[in-house]
């Protein structure tokens, strides 16, 4: 066998136009690798929507590529698949594509170290800029900010460019896009268009249920796409049903309303049946078709700010400050997170509503995984590696270079604030605000856990002019009031466990 006629494809890049194939290689091998399929812990850290996904998706990714004449070889999860990989491959040279994924990078370079393979490594179809685009962008300046990475895409892709000023006289319109959806509306929020079950999913249900029996969630039912035209379907689905009400009600919470005026293209877009590109083309193709519902420019921008601008961001940050980020916790939270977090049974309503759903699909939208999910465990003080497993566990777009980021800088502000200037989180206010209308005990006890989150770091918060505000107010509260939700959440607080 020739050199570098061997190419490597894992779970999250099954590319319709995969760059390996340029290479003409003799033999294609697919490989359910480890962090992907945890055959170690019985997929313990992983969604079975999740594994379901990947299995169905690479087995029908096998049978496109047998039909377009490759020879296509099959890999299992086991637990040292990656060596039995090496060991099978009969050449000394293999195509990888970079997997975006700082673990899994180091183990495929270790295995063909050990068989004395040099590795050819391809850059990520994945994303929109390359590694080195990102490495060149960060040299030029001191840090990480959103808003200035978020210009620089717009001018450097020329999206919504207007003679080399944003379209619309500003480059985001963010503050439209936090509207509620009234009570007499949600009604109207539209049933999605499951893809029709198939023999690749039943096989993978199977397997699942049979290899992977410590996963979270279930899989009997499953949601996503697993094939291109599948994909794009649903894609076309989310541009006649909800693109135009996506922008006003991006935020909204709706208890047990899991879908919204969300795309739910990152479960696909993360494996490679969707690639960024093609999303945002098509969203700035339909937007200008004159025989639909207007979409407003706030939706537009809103949609192409969460690809072009969040998507990539979060990968280049993970590519440099990832081992910074996953070791930081600077605000010193030890708390273990309880097992009730995994079951839905925390007795804090939209905690359990949330929870209860993410274990049957495996997804929740951002804002419910940022101010409810992520800032309660932020409130409880819970330590940022429980959050990441968590998130891990429990989501079926669930990737290291985007939870990473998320949980450790976003989330948490565990890393001091690396590319972010503040830790989110709020009152109950905010979740009633957004949909989260009755008032209960949860509401009582999400207050006093802020109120107290606040207190202990008042001296901290106050140097940030973000915060300061917050901190003159808890220190003139009415102290019975301020101890009242000091012992609430004390007592709350006094059934974690902590790391020492």
């Amino acid at each position: 066998m020739s050199k570098s006629s061997v190419l490597m494809v894992l779970p999250h890049q099954l590319f319709k136009q995969h760059l390996g194939l340029g290479n003409s290689p003799a033999k294609i091998v697919l490989v359910e690798a480890p962090l992907h399929f945890d055959i170690a812990r019985a997929g313990a850290w992983h969604h079975k929507q999740q594994l379901v996904l990947q299995r169905a998706a690479m087995k029908a990714y096998q049978n496109y590529l047998q039909e377009l004449g490759h020879e296509v070889g099959y890999y299992d999860a086991e637990s040292k698949v990656l060596f039995g990989v090496m060991a099978d491959l009969g050449t000394d040279k293999l195509m990888v594509m970079d997997p975006v994924n700082t673990k899994l990078k180091g183990f495929i370079q270790s295995a063909a170290t050990a068989h004395h393979i040099e590795i050819q490594w391809l850059e990520s179809q994945g994303f929109i800029n390359s590694h080195a685009e990102n490495t060149d962008y960060r040299a030029a300046r001191k840090r990480w900010f959103m808003a200035d990475f978020y210009q620089q895409q717009r001018k450097k892709l020329n999206i919504l460019m207007d003679n080399g000023k944003p379209l619309g006289g500003k480059w985001s319109f963010d503050a439209d896009n936090r509207k509620k959806i009234p009570k007499a509306k949600r009604v109207d929020i539209p049933e999605l268009d499951f893809p029709v079950g198939n023999a690749y999913v039943d096989e993978a249900q199977a397997y699942i249920d049979r290899r992977f029996s410590k996963a979270f969630g279930q899989a009997d039912k499953f949601y996503y796409p697993i094939t291109f035209t599948a994909a794009e379907q649903w894609l076309e689905q989310f541009f006649l049903q909800r693109f135009s009400r996506f922008g006003d009600y991006e935020d909204a919470l709706v208890p047990q309303q899991n879908w919204l005026y969300h795309s739910i293209l990152s479960p696909m877009m993360n494996i490679g049946l969707l690639t960024p590109m093609q999303v945002v083309n098509a969203a700035l193709a339909y937007a200008q078709r004159d025989d639909i519902e207007p979409i407003s420019l706030a939706s537009l921008e809103g949609f192409i700010r969460q690809i072009i601008g969040w998507r990539e961001f979060m990968r280049a940050t993970y590519d440099d400050l990832g081992p910074t980020m996953r070791s930081g916790n600077h605000w010193q939270h030890k708390h273990r997170l309880p097992n009730s977090f995994y079951q839905g049974t925390t007795g804090i309503d939209p905690i359990d509503d949330v929870v209860t759903r993410v274990l049957d699909t495996g997804y929740c939208h951002h804002i419910e995984r940022l101010m409810v999910m992520g800032g309660f465990m932020f409130l409880c003080e819970i330590h940022p590696d429980d959050i990441y497993r968590w998130f891990m566990s429990l989501f079926v777009d669930a990737y290291d270079w985007v939870m990473v980021p998320n949980v450790y800088a976003m989330s948490q502000h565990a890393d001091g604030g690396l590319i972010t200037t503040k830790p989110y989180f709020s009152g109950s206010a905010y979740l009633r605000k957004m949909g989260y209308d009755t008032k209960g005990e949860w509401s009582d006890l999400w207050d006093a856990l802020y109120w107290r989150w606040i207190w202990r770091q008042r001296t901290k918060l106050a140097k940030n002019p973000r915060w300061a505000m917050m901190c003159r107010l808890a220190e003139k509260m009415d102290s019975d009031k301020m101890n009242r939700h000091l012992q609430l959440a004390e007592d709350y607080l006094a059934g974690f466990e902590a790391y020492h």
